[in-house]
Formats: structure tokens, sequence, C-alpha cells
């Protein structure tokens, strides 16, 4: 055994597979204790807010000490912020537009550029060609530039009870400074949110876990099935060869997914949990497995152990456990491995058509999918909706691949040499 672990760990191959896959299963069992909320809970009342430190605005102006930085480009950093380059160039179309010549407009020179804008822009005018769209962006644009140059700080005020007058409390300057250890209320979204205001990376840790489960069981009733089957075709032959294959025929010509979609559409929305999908993706996959272990065991069963065994009178349970099996053990660990892959792939692809488990227990990464496509993230450019699942499906199947070929290169002689 441990000569065997030694040539397996000794497969580049295998190590590469097995230090990812064992990183994500890591993460899956660490990142609960330190993050404790459920994955479905909603902690944003927007959507698709952008991955980043989001710092509690209240607790910051109120109660957290401030500070006096003095960063260089603060100035033109914070004018970037409020107006871009694009903003810019819409701001010289519409002045354009609104009959200023082209070179009398400078988009570089902010404090031209304002002068010019505040002198002619009017929300009441509706230019040739202007859309609803276009004239609530100018709007929007010219709202968020007021005060854009000012250097004067920002007054903090309550109203007065008494009066009905704002009192002024605290003036913030522009080179002050807050430190986030010190502010009471943050919250670190490293993957954002998605359109139901749900962290997605604790959804992403908690719908990995999902996936794998799914694929480990499908993996194993898969497995079983066509375990049992090939070794029964091949050694026993006979009538008993001929309806396994006749089954395992008929499973052959229909598409496992197609077969798929049909059991699960048939299954119903509410009946669909993630074990029921797993199984069932379990029992419409274990074709290829029956025939790959038939084959193993013809080559086998007329071996001089095997006939020995039989002269012996042991059982056809105990030769194909005892004198059988040990011979396919690897080839039958690869394949194992193949099919845990396989049912994850299933499940992501079933889940996008809308035939997955249902979306009120857990999540999975194909249900992941599935929001991210249904509202639009990939056209809104929210990539941290869909992107962070496809790579994490992407990551698990290549670490079973790497594992796998480095298996057959250890097991298979041919490969070997």
């Amino acid at each position: 055994m441990r000569y065997m672990l030694g040539q397996i760990f000794g497969s580049g191959r295998f190590r590469i597979g097995f230090s990812i896959f064992t990183f994500i299963l890591l993460t899956v069992l660490i990142y609960p204790l330190f993050v404790t909320d459920p994955p479905l809970k909603t902690v944003s009342r927007g959507t698709f807010l952008s991955p980043g430190i989001y710092v509690n605005v209240y607790d910051s102006m109120g109660f957290s000490p401030l500070y006096t930085l003095l960063l260089d480009g603060d100035v033109e950093r914070r004018i970037a912020s409020k107006l871009s380059e694009d903003d810019r160039t819409a701001m010289q179309e519409w002045l354009v537009k609104a009959g200023l010549s082209e070179d009398a407009i400078d988009t570089q020179d902010t404090a031209a550029l304002l002068d010019l804008w505040n002198a002619n822009f009017d929300p009441g005018i509706r230019l040739p060609g202007m859309t609803n769209a276009d004239r609530n962006y100018y709007i929007r644009l010219n709202a968020g530039l007021q005060g854009l140059l000012a250097t004067e700080g920002a007054i903090v005020a309550l109203p007065n009870p008494e009066t009905g007058t704002l009192d002024e409390q605290s003036v913030i300057d522009q080179t002050n400074y807050v430190n986030i250890n010190e502010v009471p209320n943050t919250r670190l979204l490293p993957l954002g949110t998605d359109n139901f205001g749900r962290d997605v990376l604790t959804q992403l840790v908690a719908a990995t876990g999902v996936s794998l489960t799914i694929g480990l069981v499908a993996g194993t009733v898969a497995t079983l099935i066509g375990l049992i089957l090939g070794l029964f075709s091949g050694f026993l032959g006979g009538m008993i060869d001929d309806v396994i294959m006749f089954i395992t025929n008929l499973f052959t010509v229909i598409p496992s997914f197609v077969l798929l979609i049909l059991i699960s559409f048939s299954i119903g929305q509410e009946s669909r949990g993630a074990l029921t999908i797993a199984v069932v993706i379990g029992l419409t996959s274990w074709v290829w497995t029956t025939r790959a272990v038939r084959a193993q065991v013809i080559s086998l069963r007329n071996r001089d152990h095997v006939n020995l065994s039989r002269l012996s009178g042991h059982s056809t349970v105990y030769i194909l456990m005892a004198d059988i099996l040990p011979y396919i053990a690897s080839y039958v660990v690869m394949a194992f491995i193949l099919q845990i892959s396989s049912g994850i792939l299933a499940e992501a692809g079933l889940s996008i058509l809308g035939l997955g488990p249902r979306t009120t227990e857990v999540p999975t990464l194909g249900l992941m999918m599935q929001w991210s496509m249904i509202y639009q993230a990939p056209y809104l450019g929210k990539w941290w909706a869909y992107f962070p699942v496809i790579l994490v499906i992407a990551l698990i199947t290549f670490s079973m691949t790497l594992m796998n070929t480095g298996l057959d290169r250890v097991f298979n002689p041919t490969l070997r040499d």
C-alpha cells in the first residue's frame, strides 16, 4: 500500500489535481466556521453590489475619530471618480448639439468644461435625437457635478426640534480620513452581492459543498450500478449477459442528458431536492461504467487463479469480490472520479435549464448560474455573479481530470512505459 501511494503521489499530474481539489474542499469546510450567515440570507437592499469593503456612513461621520492625511493626487482622484472620460465626452456632445463650437470645448480642462456646462445646461431642453434615457443620464450627471471643484469641507447639521432649522454640528474637511478598523459596522464582500442582495462568496462556498455532495452521491450510485451489472454480465455471460447488455444498449441509444431532463421534469419542482437530483443523475449515468467493467471482467474470468477458485467450490459472489474486483479496483476508482465530475456538470446543466433542485433550500453552482442568467448579469457586466461560479466548476473538473490522468499513468503499464 505504501509503495502504491508513493507511485500515485509521485505523479505530478495527480499532485496538482489533488492539491486543487483539497484546497476547494478545505475552503468549503473552513469558511462556514468564520462566516456563519446562512448562504441565502439577504444582506443588502440593492442588487449586484460590486466587490469591496462597505463602511457604515453614519458611524464614520458621527462616532469614529477623524484623522488628517496629506496625500498626493487626492483631488484628481476625487474628480475622476465623479467625472470620467466618458462623462466628459458626453458633456461635449451635449454642448455641441446645443450650438457651441467643438473647438471651444476642452474636455481635459475641468474648470473650463464645468463653466461651459453650468452656463448652458438646461434639464428642460430636449435636443434632437435625445431619448428619455439620455435626458435622465444628463440630469444625474449634472446633479453629481455640484460642488465638484469646491475646496471647503462638508457641513454636518442636525434639525433643531425647537426652531425647525438645521444646526451645524461639525465640518468634514477634504483631508479627513477614518481608520476602517475603528468603524464599528463594516462588511467585507469579496465577491459583492447577487441580484437578490445575497453575499456571493458565502453563497458560492455553500453551493460548492452542495454540488460536491450531488456529484459524490451521483457518482456513487452510477458506479455501484455499473460495477454490479458489469461484474455479473462479464463473469456469468450467456442469457444474463444478453439481458444486461440489451438494457445497457437501450440506455446507450437514448442520450442520458435527454433522459435526465425528462425524469427531472416529471418529478416536479417541489419534489426536486438536491439529493433527489443526485440520485436521478446516478440512475442515468451508469452505462459506460457497465461496459468498461464488463470488458475488464471478460479479460479476467478465465485466468488460472479464477479457475482454481471455481474448482475450490467458491460462490460466484466470493469469486467476484476476492478474485476479480481487486484487479479492476484501480479502474473502478478512476471511473468513480469521472462520475463525480460528470454529476456536477449534469446538475449545472439541469439547473441552467430550470430543472435543478428547488431554489428555496440550498444553492448549487448550477442554480447560481441560472440566477445570473435570468437577471442578465453577463449583459449588465456584473462578472462577480457568474464568473467565480464558472471558475469553480472548471477547477473541480480540471482537478479531477488531472487526478484521473495521474492514476491512469500509474496503473496502466502501457502509459507508464
